[in-house]
């Protein structure tokens, strides 16, 4: 009998096991991950970012998270010789009618606590000297770091605290019983008294076999990406975003050097007919026929169509893609990127047709299920993990349990 056991072996999920280790270090832990390895899917294939949480509304899980995650994961990554570097980004607009956005863009990044500075056009140029814009707004305290790093050594950090991992392991069904749940997956039953859900990708269909209701779907976008010929590095010294449609979840396409020296262009944000739809042709009849049929879905089609339309073309043209680019640096050319990996974001949408647009944490009786953690996730997953084990102590009848 474990007291916890975490499905989703990816930034989060990991996180919050290192977290409970911490809280109850004599508790028995298990960490379920259908993969053969850890941060496999989104915390493995996003951009590497340590978002400062300038974008997110004040008060909010993401805006609290992700400011106190960026130095956590900082603190985390020089603890453990992570490769990571704090090297700020600029946020610009290229046309008239983003400066007022830009302004609104500076004062949330205030009000959230986080170091921002208002750039003139000329004043951009000294951190980004090929950008185009009319004005910016420089965030300090961004960086970026390897993710599969930092989980790794969550990982490890998990079973020096005597937690039992799991790889190759999937869930295919959660029994409540009278002492705690039993977790039937292909590698056998585990029971546990508490199911912490961590599943990314799949998080609505795990909520809902431990017969909770996730409130949401979660409907998977893919974004693809170009990076710059090594040729062409030197165009990008950091990380460099425009200003983001504030009707829409996704930041636009950007700019950014990764932790291996290489730059990255993108992502664009394309409906993925597969939940793990990494590649324009991958399908799964079950994941596709489910987001067809769900009303959010094409309400959001219907209110977000334009900008739709805009992704699916960047998604198929290169010269779209690169035009996109080019109101950023307009010295790229399309000989100048190519393709390379694609992620896919796990994002909830609730039946009216609105997007998720905070971390969404559910407690059943003897559950907690993030149902919606991207992008600041990866930033934020020790701040996540915290907040979940906060969510445990109401359950006196386990703390009694674990403390005996």
């Amino acid at each position: 009998m474990y007291d916890f056991a975490i499905i989703g072996g990816g930034i989060v999920g990991l996180s919050t096991a290192m977290a409970l280790g911490k809280r109850y270090p004599d508790a028995r832990i298990l960490v379920l991950e259908k993969e053969s390895s850890w941060a496999f899917h989104q915390t493995g294939n996003n951009s590497g970012v340590i978002h400062s949480g300038v974008y997110y509304k004040p008060g909010s899980y993401k805006a609290k998270f992700c400011r106190d995650g960026c130095q956590s994961m900082v603190d985390f990554c020089r603890e453990h010789d992570i490769p990571h570097e704090v090297c700020g980004k600029v946020i610009v607009a290229t046309e008239e009618h983003e400066l007022s956005m830009l302004e609104t863009l500076y004062q949330r990044g205030l009000q959230n606590g986080v170091p921002v500075t208002r750039l003139t056009a000329d004043e951009v140029k000294e951190y980004e000297p090929h950008v185009n814009c009319l004005a910016g707004v420089r965030v300090h305290s961004t960086g970026i770091a390897d993710y599969k790093k930092v989980t790794q050594k969550y990982a490890e950090i998990v079973q020096q605290q005597g937690g039992d991992l799991r790889l190759n392991t999937r869930v295919l069904n959660i029994v409540e019983q009278a002492d705690g749940q039993t977790i039937e997956t292909t590698q056998g039953e585990f029971k546990t008294r508490m199911v912490v859900n961590c599943a990314g990708l799949y998080s609505d269909r795990i909520a809902k076999l431990g017969n909770v209701d996730p409130q949401a779907k979660i409907v998977p976008f893919r974004g693809e990406y170009y990076e710059l010929t090594p040729e062409k590095r030197y165009l990008v010294k950091g990380l460099i975003y425009p200003v983001p449609n504030p009707a829409f979840p996704f930041l636009g396409v950007h700019f950014t050097r990764m932790i291996d020296g290489s730059v990255h262009a993108g992502p664009n944000a394309v409906l993925s007919l597969k939940r793990e739809g990494y590649k324009k042709t991958d399908f799964d009849l079950r994941d596709f026929a489910e987001v067809m049929a769900y009303p959010g879905f094409w309400k959001l089609a219907a209110k977000h169509s334009d900008e739709g339309i805009k992704e699916i073309i960047r998604s198929f043209s290169k010269a779209a893609f690169v035009q996109s680019l080019q109101r950023l640096i307009p010295e790229v050319r399309s000989e100048d990127v190519v393709p390379t990996h694609a992620g896919v974001r796990a994002q909830a949408l609730m039946n009216d047709g609105k997007l998720v647009d905070d971390f969404l944490i559910i407690k059943g009786q003897n559950s907690v299920h993030v149902c919606n953690a991207p992008s600041p996730a990866a930033t934020s997953s020790l701040e996540i993990g915290k907040a979940v084990v906060e969510q445990i102590p109401e359950q006196q009848h386990l703390r009694a349990i674990i403390n005996a």
